[in-house]
């Protein structure tokens, strides 16, 4: 692969949506690692789990935000496996905290699937999902 095309590659995780979508997740990646900084510096033993959950999710947005700005076929590969996680991740904690409340005193960034987030944490992995997939190389959907 030549410079040129592995700068195509690179451009085209953040033209048009994806620009958007780095926009999202590094709005994500602040909101998170503030919130479970703080929380986990101030109030750790009332929720540890809940905090500790938002800590996770805030370096997966940060990872996330980082192989879309590199870009390449490497990092695309990369996000969608992170993004596939991190969809997995909200999924589970958001039917968690509907089946258990009681297991999470207060609410992480996944709870109720991110309804504190205005249901962010579910609609952007799916959104980054489609995108990352349309982008890939013909043959290479995966």
């Amino acid at each position: 692969m030549t410079s040129g095309q592995a700068e195509v590659g690179r451009r085209r995780l953040t033209s048009g949506p994806g620009t958007l979508l780095v926009w999202l997740y590094g709005v994500m990646v602040v909101g998170a690692v503030s919130r479970s900084a703080f929380q986990i510096a101030t109030e750790f033993d009332r929720a540890p789990l809940a905090y500790s959950l938002s800590a996770v999710a805030g370096v997966v947005y940060g990872f996330i935000t980082y192989t879309l700005v590199r870009g390449g076929e490497t990092a695309r590969k990369a996000a969608l496996v992170c993004c596939s996680a991190e969809l997995a991740g909200v999924l589970i904690v958001g039917v968690w905290t509907l089946v258990d409340p009681s297991a999470f005193p207060d609410s992480t960034v996944w709870s109720d699937f991110g309804m504190g987030y205005v249901f962010i944490p579910v609609l952007l992995p799916l959104s980054a999902i489609y995108w990352l997939r349309k982008g890939a190389p013909s043959g290479d959907a995966a």
